[in-house]
């Protein structure tokens, strides 16, 4: 039993003041902190907990058209929500393809941004693991590593090497639409554009994002165009539930006619944060939403991808996994249903 305190945060002026602590960590729905401390890869002194902040249980409508989305409310509360449902079914069908209903009751929107890596060896603390303990090593290069990066890893020096994967399936929906994230610090408040909040390993892979000691994000906003006409979430995993993507794909598409207007492409399971490749949409403008133009896009968004022993085969599923998605995209009322197992 490892001690800690507990502060129940009413304001959120509070809860920075003492998020701000060394060694101490905000706790919203627990899911991934609670696991990490159970299992001593994270040692918190003190937890704040952030349930019980005023006034940050809605989605609301902005004036742009867009959504803005609390940070404290729950996955399952965001993916059946009327307004995602009919705006932002591509969000929907993401938050509802991840973990188990269980979960999704108390996992918040924001917590969902900071969940940590899956990666066997990040989790057992008798191995070496830059993330956990920078300079030690990467167990999982020469190691097990199925499901690890294909792109944006550090290969090496070994002391600073990472191939871990973000496990995040609500994430990859909002690379896709890109989001913003609104965030409140001992500094003030600030946005970060979705793109940016993440990170890829490079020299400090025990960063997973740009957020300061002390900040909680508080709400995301997403903007007017939602893609619900045209869009498509693939997930493909060992099991059919309760499994990380061994690759995901979110795929929006505005279309005119069989035209594509413009497209939005975001991967998940290859890569230290949501992967998006701007050039290989760009590609897709003008073109016709056939597979042949899906399949040269792919060629441009899985371009410099590395695999190892055991993952390799992750680069071919990926060109393929963005050439089926693009084309469910065509129908989802026939792809996107509740449980439909699409061919």
């Amino acid at each position: 039993m490892n001690n800690f305190s507990y502060t129940r945060a009413d304001d959120i002026r509070t809860a920075i003041a003492q998020g701000v602590k060394p060694d101490s960590a905000y706790v919203a729905g627990g899911t991934n902190l609670i696991d990490l401390m159970k299992y001593n890869v994270t040692e918190a002194d003190a937890l704040i907990d952030l349930n019980h902040l005023p006034s940050r249980d809605d989605i609301t409508e902005n004036a742009d058209g867009g959504v803005r989305l609390s940070a404290f409310i729950t996955n399952a509360t965001t993916a059946y929500h009327p307004l995602i449902e009919e705006k932002y079914p591509l969000l929907s069908r993401a938050i509802l393809a991840g973990a188990s209903g269980q979960i999704r009751n108390m996992a918040t929107n924001g917590g969902n941004l900071l969940q940590r890596t899956r990666c066997y060896y990040f989790y057992d603390i008798n191995t070496p693991c830059n993330k956990r303990e920078p300079g030690s090593g990467c167990s999982a290069l020469g190691g097990y590593n199925r499901m690890m990066a294909i792109l944006g890893a550090t290969h090496a020096p070994d002391n600073k090497a990472c191939i871990a994967v973000f496990p995040s399936d609500m994430c990859i929906a909002l690379a896709a639409l890109e989001a913003v994230v609104n965030i409140e610090g001992p500094n003030g408040t600030r946005s970060l554009a979705f793109e940016d909040f993440h990170r890829l390993p490079g020299d400090t892979p025990q960063l997973d994002n740009n957020l300061q000691k002390g900040e909680i994000i508080t709400s995301l906003d997403l903007p007017a165009q939602g893609f619900a006409k045209n869009y498509s979430y693939l997930k493909i995993r060992d099991r059919n539930s309760y499994a990380f993507a061994m690759i995901s794909v979110a795929t929006g598409l505005e279309l005119e006619g069989d035209t594509i207007k413009s497209a939005r492409i975001a991967l998940g399971g290859v890569a230290h944060k949501p992967w998006r490749v701007k050039e290989g949409e760009e590609f897709l403008k003008g073109k016709t939403a056939i597979s042949e133009n899906f399949a040269a896009a792919a060629e441009i968004i899985i371009q410099g991808a590395k695999g190892y022993k055991d993952n390799a085969f992750k680069i071919d599923m990926s060109k393929k996994a963005i050439i089926r998605n693009g084309m469910m995209a065509l129908n989802p009322s026939e792809t996107q249903l509740p449980g439909a197992v699409p061919n």
